[in-house]
């Protein structure tokens, strides 16, 4: 039987620091970097938080999304060994459920219905890897988390890192290699 793994969308495969920025400076003019977002929670790096959290809420924000670099080959490698879920809390923005459905139909076509698990709460989650750029996820996974870099969590060192998706598929292949006894 394969090993499950469970793969976050936002900051994971879905560049939403990047959307986020590009929303906000289309809608207010004002431009942020990516590295403002270093360190921080994602809204509080924005002149105007609650203005940056209300683009959530706008037709589009979550379906056309760019993809992180690397995302849809290391996903498709994962396939040939693992079975895996993506797992996204979609539930807290009303356009986002439909949206990331959508997107995950267009940029990854390879999951099927069945491997797709839309939750408020990804504690419920049991697969034997987790793969998250937010600890409130991580730190209640009954199986491996691994921490995707994302700007917010910057400079916590709590859980396996990984930087991009060469290093997970690396960190994988090293995971899964049988351990030599020395005697």
């Amino acid at each position: 039987m394969k090993k499950s793994i469970a793969v976050d969308m936002d900051n994971v495969i879905v560049d939403i620091e990047a959307n986020w920025i590009n929303h906000y400076a289309e809608a207010f003019g004002v431009t942020v970097t990516k590295e403002a977002m270093h360190g921080i929670p994602e809204d509080q790096a924005f002149p105007d938080p609650l203005a940056a959290r209300s683009l959530l809420y706008k037709p589009g924000f979550f379906r056309y999304a760019p993809l992180i670099p690397g995302a849809q080959e290391a996903i498709i490698k994962l396939q040939e060994n693992y079975e895996v879920y993506i797992v996204s809390a979609a539930m807290e923005f009303p356009n986002s459920l439909p949206e990331k459905y959508d997107w995950l139909a267009e940029h990854f076509p390879s999951i099927t219905w069945r491997n797709i698990i839309f939750c408020g709460d990804k504690s419920v989650i049991n697969t034997d890897y987790l793969i998250d750029d937010h600890l409130k996820n991580l730190d209640f996974h009954k199986g491996k988390p691994i921490l995707f870099t994302a700007g917010h969590n910057r400079g916590i060192d709590k859980h396996t890192r990984v930087n991009n998706w060469t290093e997970v598929l690396e960190l994988l292949e090293q995971l899964e290699e049988p351990q030599q006894i020395i005697e």
